[in-house]
């Protein structure tokens, strides 16, 4: 087993935002189509709770976290 054999189980919600992840779209346009058409929950709240799972899966090395994108958006 590695140094870091953690075990995940991830919820509705984070299975929603892990398969977003694309590195293209940005979290709150991730929130706003996926979250809030999928549970009635305003976009506040959601987001808030969004940042926190990705910061969690962050800090397990699990997803990366950029202000940036890793890649340019496919063109039309």
């Amino acid at each position: 087993s590695g140094r870091n054999s953690s075990l995940f189980s991830l919820n509705e919600t984070a299975a929603m935002l892990w398969q977003a992840a694309d590195g293209i779209t940005p979290l709150e346009q991730i929130v706003e189509r996926q979250l809030c058409n999928a549970f009635d929950v305003d976009a506040a709240t959601a987001l808030r709770d969004a940042r926190e799972l990705v910061s969690s899966l962050a800090e397990h090395g699990i997803l990366r976290v950029s202000d940036t994108p890793l890649a340019a958006p496919p063109e039309a």
